[in-house]
């Protein structure tokens, strides 16, 4: 029976929209987790995503092709590790809307970061101040603050951060853009994520981006929750640099290689910058000559020589979200993240606040959610999913953040999620 003829909270319209959904197959490219012979209902991709089916082949490839070819590897082969990170790189730039030359796959998020801050935070007397939100995930605050001390300035007068105000914490984009306006003179770099990690909001890149080049900032963004999960447009958003990890919505896993985009306008830019040997020009790398000539574009600010193991899931990956398509995916994720919020709407409203912006252009698929209640019953509650087999994820001090990836999620995980509220909320 179509799904448009039934309950929309019940499990036969749940299962019915799943079995119309052209993605559906994906699901079984992944590793789903088990709990008591059953999946489990996993909304936990904005932490760490699930293993792709075919990474572990590839990752014995490599070691096979290690085994045979020693470091011949180097050379020989379909997949020849001196160009290694070159197979990722289109596949890359077409998740992130950018040129293949503007994105590199290298390093760690925080590493990158702090890369591009080399070249990218220029700070000067008159304009020492970087700009972030005020609860930008501890990793980049650390970062940002370092930068600004290793410049010799004070965070507590460089450091700018924006006041959430709308309720549960979230940023208008006016604010935002009058922060900008308003401290754009002495602002060097204006650095926002593209998903704020807390509260699921959505950053418009292109207009921040506008408006802080209008007031002479340099603008990068932290896209960590923001890649695999938006439909992104990084080189026509215009902004200086981004960063991002690939072990949540890309599934690379555990301490998966992070990513960085420099516009093409900087390709050959002068900006001083940290070198390391695999970022020269690949054309006279093997010269071993003692002046460090940048290769144009983001593989220029590579340092060593990519990790051959940690980048074969990367590309199993984003050969996955080839396949799907970045339109089919952004129009499941849509529908899928828009039906849990409506079930917790028509469920469980007097139980469960959703932080998230509920126009879809300002969210992605994460949706935060805080209990009407002590901070101890959002906690119990939070357990009570885990112990049935509801894997979501706890942000102190009191939200919970539930995924729906469009991947490896479907409707009746949705209703299973919320099913459990339900039942928790009978029992207390």
């Amino acid at each position: 029976m179509s799904a448009r003829h039934l309950d929309r909270s019940s499990e036969e319209w749940a299962l019915a929209a799943d079995a119309a959904d052209p993605l559906a197959d994906f699901r079984n490219e992944f590793h789903i987790p088990q709990h008591e012979g059953n999946d489990v209902a996993y909304f936990c991709g904005n932490s760490l995503g699930l293993l792709p089916r075919a990474t572990h082949q590839a990752v014995i490839d490599e070691l096979d092709h290690w085994a045979r070819h020693a470091v011949e590897g180097h050379f020989n082969g379909k997949l020849p590790w001196m160009d290694y990170h070159e197979f990722v790189r289109d596949d890359l730039a077409a998740l992130v809307g950018a040129q293949p030359g503007e994105v590199v796959a290298m390093n760690s998020l925080s590493v990158n970061l702090h890369l591009l801050m080399v070249s990218f935070y220029r700070p000067s007397a008159e304009r020492p101040a970087i700009l972030i939100e005020k609860s930008a995930f501890p990793s980049d605050r650390y970062a940002v603050e370092a930068q600004i001390r290793f410049h010799g300035f004070d965070p507590d007068q460089a450091l700018i951060e924006l006041e959430a105000d709308e309720a549960d914490g979230t940023l208008s984009e006016a604010a935002i853009l009058r922060a900008i306006e308003a401290h754009g003179a002495r602002v060097a770099l204006v650095l926002l994520p593209g998903v704020q990690y807390l509260t699921g909001q959505a950053m418009d890149l292109a207009s921040i981006t506008r408006t802080a080049h209008a007031q002479g900032c340099v603008v990068g963004f932290d896209l960590a929750h923001a890649v695999g999960n938006l439909t992104l447009d990084l080189h026509d958003s215009g902004c200086d640099f981004a960063v991002w990890c690939s072990y949540k919505y890309l599934n690379s896993g555990p301490g998966a290689v992070a990513g960085a985009f420099v516009h093409e306008r900087h390709a050959t830019t002068t900006r001083p910058r940290f070198a390391g040997w695999w970022g020269h020009d690949k054309s006279t790398r093997f010269r071993m000559g003692p002046q460090f000539q940048p290769t144009p574009g983001a593989d220029g600010w590579q340092l060593s020589n990519p990790p051959i193991l940690a980048l074969a899931p990367l590309r199993v990956s984003l050969e996955i979200f080839r396949r799907a398509g970045r339109k089919p995916l952004h129009e499941k994720s849509t529908a899928l993240t828009g039906y849990l919020e409506w079930l917790i709407t028509q469920r469980v409203a007097d139980v469960l606040t959703v932080v998230t912006p509920t126009d879809r252009e300002r969210r992605g698929c994460q949706l935060s959610l805080r209990v009407k209640g002590p901070r101890e019953s959002g906690r119990t509650l939070f357990e009570h999913l885990q112990r049935n087999g509801i894997v979501v994820d706890w942000r102190e001090p009191d939200v919970i953040r539930a995924a729906p990836t469009p991947l490896y999620n479907r409707h009746i995980d949705c209703l299973r999620l919320v099913e459990a509220v339900a039942q928790w909320r009978d029992a207390s």
